[in-house]
């Protein structure tokens, strides 16, 4: 009964200890979120880079915390085990670090954009077989938004071990549109009308990335007739900018062509006969007089 008594009088002196070192403990968490919270939204305006932001935001927050956390060992009158705690931090470290290898490493890879990012907020990237815009990064994986609408979770060492197209870093991106003419085409009339489409669109640019008109393939059945322009993506907001303005340019070469008397041909199918004997056809009437 005496050890009891002893025991929970230890426990009652114990108390306050405890409770002043969560108090502390909760304070410096306190801190570390609002540093966090200033230092977020202090670099990230001037950066425009939210990875470098919250990379920088998350040091703070885990330098207050572990700050926080020996104070309360400490407090509590667990200093040797502060001690062995910041002693052991590099084995700690590395175990941590093997046994979540794979975190570890998108981790690290989301520290690596931070400084130095192949993309922002906004471009439209393509990864394997992931082409989307990004409009989410944070340290860990990129999210992008595909051109169909699903939503991707890139992890950011896929990012740097792979080749990534960025289609937007500058704004300009090329399309090219092929037309099927017949043989018998006046070429120079066909390529001279397309031209004129070309130059009327307020959309395609002019000077050094003028839109091309070329003939660069002879099929079975027709003759292609190669379109190429460039646009800026920069200029307009809605991301199916280049789908309407194909549409828009395919229309208006249609029909310029079927102004010029310049058809579009079927395709030519030969039907050979290896019987000897002739073929019995019968001509289909309508029933019209």
């Amino acid at each position: 009964m005496k050890d009891l008594n002893e025991l929970l009088d230890s426990f009652l002196m114990f108390i306050p200890q405890v409770g002043l070192g969560l108090l502390i403990l909760l304070v410096f968490v306190l801190i570390s979120w609002l540093f966090k919270s200033i230092i977020t939204k202090r670099i990230k305006p001037r950066t425009k880079n939210p990875l470098l932001a919250e990379f920088f935001g998350k040091v703070i927050a885990f330098i207050f915390s572990l700050i926080g956390f020996i104070f309360f060992l400490h407090i509590v009158g667990l200093g040797r085990i502060a001690t062995h705690i910041v002693a052991g931090a590099g084995i700690t470290t590395f175990i941590i670090g093997f046994a979540f290898k794979d975190i570890g490493e998108n981790f690290l890879s989301g520290i690596l954009m931070a400084f130095k990012s192949p993309f922002k907020i906004g471009d439209l990237i393509e990864l394997d077989t992931t082409i989307g815009y990004v409009y989410a990064l944070d340290l860990r994986v990129t999210s992008v938004k595909t051109l169909d609408g699903k939503d991707v979770f890139i992890p950011n060492s896929q990012i740097i071990k792979s080749p990534l197209t960025n289609y937007t870093i500058d704004g300009y991106l090329r399309y090219e549109i092929v037309i099927g003419l017949d043989y018998n085409t006046n070429f120079e009339k066909a390529i001279k009308s397309v031209e004129e489409v070309m130059l009327s669109m307020d959309e395609v640019l002019r000077g050094e990335k003028k839109p091309l008109v070329t003939i660069d393939e002879l099929n079975v059945s027709t003759v292609s007739l190669h379109v190429f322009y460039w646009i800026d993506t920069f200029k307009s907001k809605n991301k199916g900018f280049h789908l309407v303005l194909k549409s828009k340019i395919s229309i208006a070469i249609i029909d310029a062509l079927n102004n010029a008397e310049i058809y579009l041909p079927a395709d030519i199918i030969e039907i050979k006969n290896y019987n000897a004997s002739s073929l019995n056809c019968k001509r289909r009437t309508t029933g019209k007089s």
